[in-house]
């Protein structure tokens, strides 16, 4: 089954510093029918304006991973660790037991992030991080991971029976996937449109897709997408 969820069906908030799309309940929004897809628990894509930011604040028992589109994002948090992740690059951390942090655009762009929540295979681990750059042509007309707890050698690591994609396609190219009835596949079209087993998926558009075997997604123009695959949970 594969279920495509419209663009203009995302909740936003705007508040100024920050515009954000929530494609899952968070915060003030919560649907009791879109609490999450398999063990992906938030999806969010976040706009945050120059000198603005995220004070510090609490996670616990998540496996939370930024990937930055546009811009630079400086984090610091409660295990020492402080930088800066900038465009191309993934952050991943592993809330666990608990741990603060915070993030502030300190650069003189907004930044555009998506933050992505999944829930960890285990719980009570110690809390840890990584972060990796990538150059965008891994990804180019292919899906190339970017973030996973399946053994991917290039991919950020993180603590779940979850990967998650990316892929640029131009016009015409297609990839395909092997899935099966115990996974959940999740796609979000950054630009662009795709068409996946022959349904239409538009820019900002997203697809929840299960009880699959084999996908064909193709690039209906050239089109930018990431792509999660995630343990078909109870939810």
């Amino acid at each position: 089954m594969i279920n495509v969820i419209p663009a203009d069906k995302r909740h936003f908030s705007n508040f100024g510093w920050l515009k954000t799309y929530w494609l899952f309940s968070f915060s003030e929004y919560y649907d009791p029918e879109n609490v999450q897809f398999g063990s992906l628990r938030v999806f969010n894509d976040d706009i945050v304006e120059p000198g603005q930011g995220f004070p510090t604040h609490p996670h616990r028992e998540m496996e939370i991973i930024t990937v930055v589109l546009d811009g630079e994002i400086t984090h610091k948090d409660s295990m020492g660790n402080s930088g800066v992740v900038k465009a191309g690059e993934v952050q991943r951390m592993s809330a666990g037991r608990g741990l603060t942090h915070s993030e502030f655009n300190m650069g003189n762009e907004p930044l555009h992030l998506y933050q992505i929540w999944i829930y960890p295979g285990t719980p009570g681990l110690e809390p840890g991080y990584d972060q990796k750059p990538f150059d965008p042509s891994l990804w180019k007309n292919t899906l190339f991971a970017v973030a996973s707890g399946q053994g991917h050698e290039r991919a950020v690591s993180f603590h779940a029976d979850a990967t998650i994609y990316r892929a640029d396609l131009e016009t015409g190219v297609s990839v395909d996937v092997s899935t099966s009835e115990s996974r959940k596949i999740f796609v979000y079209v950054t630009s662009g449109d795709v068409v996946i087993n022959g349904k239409p998926v538009a820019e900002k558009d997203q697809a929840r897709i299960d009880r699959e075997t084999a996908l064909k997604i193709e690039g209906a123009t050239d089109a930018s997408f990431v792509m999660i695959d995630v343990p078909n949970v109870d939810e």
